[in-house]
């Protein structure tokens, strides 16, 4: 073959190899139709069953303990028991070890409200069906507008510990199940047919952050050491969303670098004030969570919270590095079981959803197609607190 024609048929050769290489399309990122075509029956099955469901406040039920009224929301710390020395005695502590006797009814209220806003709005999201808008906000008014059921916008009687105190900073944490409901809301408040109903909600959300971000019990909470502060941080960012308090969201980004990062952060990519505790998996998913949230809610085009890391490299991508290979497979998990519902973990944790979308880790997306949406275990729903990913993505 004379050079002319080899050089001829090499040229069409490339030619033909970049031709093929431009009509392959780029592989389309993970996102809402993806995440609807795999949740859909999921949940239209719950949004359907909830929508014959009443609004259950914190006005249902009330504990002769709490030093609040018929509005506000109480509820006892978990992990605090009578002393059997003295069942008279301020209670004491047994970590880990959740209390059975505690007054409950409004944490399981707000979890219930937790689970039924998502997915009506989910459901309303998925299919435009406006029956499933109008039950969501039934909820919401009940909550959080109606003077005769709503829940005052303050937690002052929360966790509290029987001869000790009336209530805690540590209680803003229930509060994390309002998190994926005011997700709910702003989505709902960008309609126009259903915005001008939410108006009230969000101002309710508006004044309880207000409260959360100024009162004793806030800063404390936001000043922790572990996932007490990842959890306010949370909070505080979701419901800023829902109300513009642009303030408070760049104070929330600056909060994750240059405090979460640094003090919560291992050089390892663990979370060790999270190792220390009697359930270090449970909570070194739980933080993980809450840290992959505040990335999925505060992230921007100018700032993106996922990419961050210092000079050591600690970020929420070293993060991911060391926990997934402990969710894919948990027999690998080098510290002892934990004390209690070991076995209940993980769930579809949406961590590796946020994380593997925004950090380009398809194999993060398809661990997370592998693991449990839904239980019907309390201390899961307790720690799980974002179950429609479709409100997210």
């Amino acid at each position: 073959m004379n050079r002319r024609v080899f050089l001829e048929i090499g040229g069409l050769a490339w030619v033909a190899a970049a031709a093929a290489q431009k009509k392959k399309k780029p592989e389309k990122p993970f996102d809402f139709d993806d995440c609807a075509a795999i949740d859909k029956k999921r949940i239209l099955t719950a949004a359907d069953r909830y929508l014959k469901e009443k609004p259950i406040t914190v006005t249902a039920a009330y504990s002769p303990r709490s030093a609040g009224g018929r509005h506000d929301y109480f509820s006892e710390g978990d992990y605090w028991w009578p002393d059997p020395k003295d069942p008279k005695a301020p209670y004491i502590q047994r970590d880990g070890m959740s209390n059975p006797e505690n007054f409950e009814d409004h944490r399981r209220a707000m979890r219930r409200l937790s689970l039924i806003v998502p997915a009506l709005t989910a459901a309303w999201k998925v299919t435009q069906q406006p029956k499933y808008a109008e039950a969501a906000i039934t909820h919401l008014n009940a909550w959080f507008v109606n003077d005769d059921t709503m829940m005052n916008p303050s937690l002052l009687y929360a966790q509290a510990i029987q001869g000790r105190f009336t209530g805690r900073g540590t209680g803003i944490i229930d509060t994390l199940h309002l998190v994926e409901v005011a997700r709910a809301a702003e989505l709902l408040a960008k309609s126009l047919v259903f915005g001008p109903k939410l108006k009230e909600v969000r101002d309710w959300f508006s004044e309880y952050t207000h409260w959360m971000n100024t009162h004793p019990y806030g800063i404390a909470e936001r000043d922790a050491a572990n996932n007490h502060a990842t959890c306010f941080t949370v909070q505080t960012a979701q419901f800023s969303r829902f109300t513009g308090n642009e303030y408070l969201l760049k104070e929330c980004r600056e909060r994750f670098k240059n405090v979460f990062v640094p003090r919560q952060i291992s050089t390892d990519g663990s979370f060790p004030q999270e190792l220390r505790r009697t359930k270090p998996y449970g909570y070194s998913l739980f933080n993980l969570e809450a840290m992959s949230a505040c990335c999925q809610i505060l992230s921007t085009e100018q700032d993106d919270l996922w990419s961050f890391s210092l000079q050591d490299g600690r970020g929420m991508r070293l993060a991911m590095a060391y926990m997934v290979p402990f969710i894919r497979d948990k027999k690998k998990w080098p510290l002892p079981p934990d004390v209690m519902y070991d076995k209940e973990w993980p769930m579809r944790q949406t961590s590796l959803l946020f994380g593997g979308i925004a950090l380009h880790e398809p194999s993060y997306i398809d661990l997370w197609k592998t693991l449990p949406a839904d239980s019907d275990v309390e201390e899961v729903i307790r720690n799980f607190f974002i179950r429609q990913p479709v409100l997210w993505v």
